[in-house]
């Protein structure tokens, strides 16, 4: 049974409305489970919904799920739901000291049901003053990456702050686009009713592959027909957009579709195109080391699909690309 079918299930015997149940599924999941762990190989995200699958399953409330959560029986079985609130309260309270920011971040991306992949912004499950604390969890765990590579950091001055550095350059540089939100940007109604191809570019990328963390270092270049009800951003704005999308361990391949998806919400043209030219690191620096090899990869969304006229019109006024 996958999760939400599962959720189902346990909603149907627990007779919690769906934000009483909403809660105490987040509440069970941070204070019982991760104290016992997983149970033959399934994630502790879905403990919570097996273990009430359990509970209901077997009359004598035995399933070997379910012995194996005596606390969890006990919370499900003996407290009302107000002193199961309250109880979760106290608990989620104790547990709060010293426990890594990065865990409390991700508690709540699985409590929403959202993904935290490298190229995903985690933004709006950040709270205020959490991503200094993040920082300093990051820069703990580059002194060990340190310490591990046998890299003495006290006496070599060189390295004497490396791991406070990294953690820095990746939280608040290179990979911002992860925890930061997006750009305010402004958007203009497009009085004059331009319909006409408008191309913007080359745009400086700078981004690194999720495979090795390695630099990517190129240029795209946007596309835009608009129409009379498209919205029109400042020029700066693109590369804005684009500096936030690259900002984040990536692939070029999903970079440059996750750009063409932004641009299309924003301005809500009749067709944008986008043509990404890069080296890659990962290729030039390691393995086949291979420094002149680049990447050249294209979206084509609306009419540049449908209109071959208008894309080779689009294709041949970049520069070096006709």
């Amino acid at each position: 049974m996958e999760a939400l079918q599962l959720v189902a299930f346990a909603k149907a015997y627990s007779g919690l409305t769906d934000e009483e149940f909403r809660q105490a599924d987040a509440i069970i999941r941070t204070t019982t489970l991760e104290k016992f762990g997983p149970v033959r190989g399934v994630k502790p995200s879905l403990v919570f919904e097996l273990g009430f699958e359990g509970i209901n399953r077997s009359s004598r409330r035995k399933s070997g799920i379910a012995v194996r959560f005596p606390r969890m029986l006990r919370v499900r079985a003996v407290l009302p739901f107000h002193m199961l609130l309250k109880a979760g309260d106290s608990m989620n309270a104790d547990r709060d000291v010293g426990t890594p920011v990065s865990v409390k971040i991700r508690e709540r991306i699985v409590a929403a049901r959202k993904r935290f992949h490298s190229n995903d912004n985690i933004a709006a499950f950040i709270e205020p003053g959490e991503l200094e604390q993040l920082l300093e969890e990051v820069e703990a765990k580059m002194q060990g990456v340190l310490d591990s590579m046998v890299i003495d950091t006290t006496s070599d001055h060189n390295t004497n702050d490396t791991a406070r550095r990294v953690a820095r350059m990746y939280l608040n540089e290179v990979f911002k686009g992860r925890y930061v939100e997006q750009p305010r940007i402004t958007e203009f109604p497009n009085v004059e009713r331009l319909n006409e191809l408008m191309i913007v570019g080359p745009i400086t990328v700078r981004s690194a592959c999720s495979h090795h963390f390695c630099p990517v270092m190129g240029k795209l270049w946007v596309g835009v027909m608009p129409n009379e009800h498209t919205n029109v951003i400042g020029l700066s704005k693109y590369a804005r957009l684009a500096e936030w999308v690259m900002g984040r361990p990536q692939i070029q391949e999903e970079a440059v579709v996750q750009l063409a998806d932004l641009i299309m919400e924003k301005t809500q043209p009749d067709g944008l195109a986008i043509v990404m030219e890069a080296t890659h690191f990962c290729m030039a620096w390691r393995g086949v080391k291979d420094v002149d090899a680049k990447m050249i990869n294209s979206v084509m969304r609306g009419a540049f699909l449908t209109n071959s006229a208008l894309r080779r019109e689009f294709l041949a006024l970049i520069p070096g690309k006709n």
